[in-house]
């Protein structure tokens, strides 16, 4: 049967609007991001299971759909560290530089890019064959997307369909 995830991306937040790397951090959703949440129609019953991030914002997208996720911290976006809450704008040329080498790149007193995706792909990895809907950031959907072989921008409330064959 294979693994199908629907990744949901939060619906809008402050920071996101100011462009701010929001990792850890945990806003909640602003009035856009509620507003925009209303034309979202995803039933639980067609998914094997239903997990969402256990960061504020996710949580509010999930409530505000109607839906009982479980919640994990595995799904948790990219850890900013020292650069949380920036925004590109404000780093200095050092930590853009290594921020344009994506797949590279240590946060200051946070996360490798290396280890999120080892979270993540670990998570996935426990998933059961079957439907599953994911409630989570938009950095742990490009990092699915990419594993899949597909490169898109989801936008906050947004969802897209992946198809991930196993490591």
């Amino acid at each position: 049967m294979g693994l199908t995830l629907r990744l949901l991306r939060h619906g809008t937040t402050e920071w996101t609007e100011a462009g701010r790397y929001c990792g850890h951090a945990d806003p909640g959703l602003n009035e856009t991001g509620r507003l925009a949440l209303r034309s979202v129609w995803l039933p639980e019953s067609v998914y094997r299971s239903v997990v969402c991030s256990d960061l504020r914002r996710c949580r509010e997208t999930a409530a505000a759909l109607g839906l009982a996720p479980t919640l994990t911290a595995a799904l948790r976006e990219f850890d900013f560290g020292a650069i949380e809450g920036a925004t590109w704008e404000e780093l200095d040329d050092d930590v853009r530089t290594a921020l344009l080498d994506h797949d590279s790149f240590v946060a200051p007193d946070g996360e490798s890019v290396e280890g999120f995706g080892a979270r993540i792909d670990t998570f996935v990895e426990g998933l059961d064959d079957g439907r599953h809907l994911l409630v989570t950031h938009g950095g742990v959907i490009q990092h699915l997307l990419r594993r899949a072989g597909v490169d898109r921008h989801v936008g906050p409330g947004e969802w897209v369909d992946v198809e991930i064959s196993p490591r």
